[in-house]
């Protein structure tokens, strides 16, 4: 393993010293060369989602959510013309089996909040020239998994944490430029392009361009949008006043936002088309998305944590989190998302090695990713 980018908290580290590292191999040169023609990229869920155009129909999808207040909290603008790709958020599973989850197309009335806001996390271009960094839709051998990348120390600042949804709002929509800040270096590093991201805190049923969403469903990232659902994480996790566990979860869909931009995500997905999504050699590949993304979360809580808003408590309560998530045992779900103790792994790999190759998980043997 390559020694670390930047120092590490002591307490993140002490957090994340009980998990064994995830030995990969050394990734093959990054390809520069142009990428190829885009192609549409899936929606969520396990049946096969739709494969078509995100277009201007997304736009008017955000449109409508934002004019009609749709249990929404709040929304940080982005640019809509990212491609059409979904993830569904990692489940926190309690000892006790949860109640059976509700049908997407479910009838519960949305809870009334705040109405929408808009704040943009950073400035997007109004021209597009040749000389701007484009994704490269690679998995292993993407740029952004070059040795010497890492994440950038950061001192974030953010508000007291409330668990009730505009609290929740307000610390997410606060975080995110810190999570642009520590990952714009990388992104610059590997001339590759960091997208603005999205933001809508959720407390009731929304429709999205990859399916229906509702407070039984974890966060969710769908086409560079980050979907937090408050009331699934204060009420039935039950997570309390812990902010350090609501910013994993945040930092974790980050992750999926960095996939994204990079074009990782879109690769995975591709491949994951192949071969079937809800196949052995399909889940496979679901499983190296998602512990890449928290591979990548731990590097933020990392370059964060000890310093500013984030102290020793919270970096370790994030660090926490990240192994209390996965596949458990007997859950009757697909195993999409890697057992806990892989999790684990996976991020004390990300805090320790401050090393976006250390985060290959799609370099990595099968029985690193299970």
């Amino acid at each position: 393993m390559p020694p670390p980018v930047a120092a590490r908290p002591v307490a993140v580290q002490a957090q994340l010293a009980t998990a064994p590292t995830v030995r990969i191999p050394r990734p093959a040169a990054p390809p520069w060369s142009p990428p190829g023609p885009a192609h549409p990229a899936p929606g969520w869920g396990h049946v096969a989602p739709r494969r078509s155009s995100a277009g201007p129909l997304v736009a008017v999808a955000l449109a409508l959510v934002a004019v009609l207040g749709i249990g929404v909290v709040g929304l940080v603008a982005v640019n809509s013309s990212s491609t059409r790709t979904a993830e569904p958020g990692y489940d926190r599973y309690p000892t006790q089996t949860p109640a059976a989850r509700p049908t997407a197309t479910g009838t519960r009335t949305p809870s009334n909040g705040p109405s929408a806001t808009r704040s943009p996390t950073g400035s997007t271009p109004t021209s597009t020239t040749s000389a701007q960094p484009k994704p490269v839709y690679r998995t292993s051998d993407n740029p952004l998994s070059a040795q010497g990348i890492g994440a950038a120390p950061t001192t974030c600042q953010l508000p007291r944490f409330s668990p009730d949804p505009a609290g929740q709002d307000a610390f997410y929509r606060a975080a995110l430029p810190c999570l642009e800040a520590v990952w714009a270096p990388a992104f610059h590093a590997a001339r590759l392009p960091l997208k603005p991201v999205e933001l809508r805190t959720i407390t009731g049923n929304v429709k999205t361009p990859c399916g229906n969403l509702t407070q039984e469903d974890t966060a969710y990232y769908c086409d560079g949008v980050i979907y937090m659902t408050a009331l699934y994480y204060s009420q039935r996790e039950k997570l309390g006043n812990r902010a350090g566990k609501y910013l994993a979860v945040l930092a974790h869909e980050y992750g999926h936002h960095v996939q994204g931009s990079s074009g990782i995500l879109k690769a995975g997905w591709d491949r994951m088309y192949e071969v079937g999504p809800e196949t052995p050699a399909g889940l496979e590949l679901s499983r190296r998305k998602e512990l890449q993304a928290t591979c990548f979360g731990a590097m933020f809580i990392a370059a964060v944590g000890g310093k500013g808003s984030v102290d020793r408590t919270m970096a370790n309560d994030a660090a926490q989190d990240f192994g209390d998530r996965g596949d458990w045992p007997n859950n009757g779900k697909p195993r999409d998302h890697g057992r806990p103790e892989v999790n684990r792994a996976w991020a004390n790999q990300g805090a320790r090695s401050n090393s976006t190759a250390q985060c290959n998980t799609w370099a990595a043997p099968s029985d690193s990713v299970a």
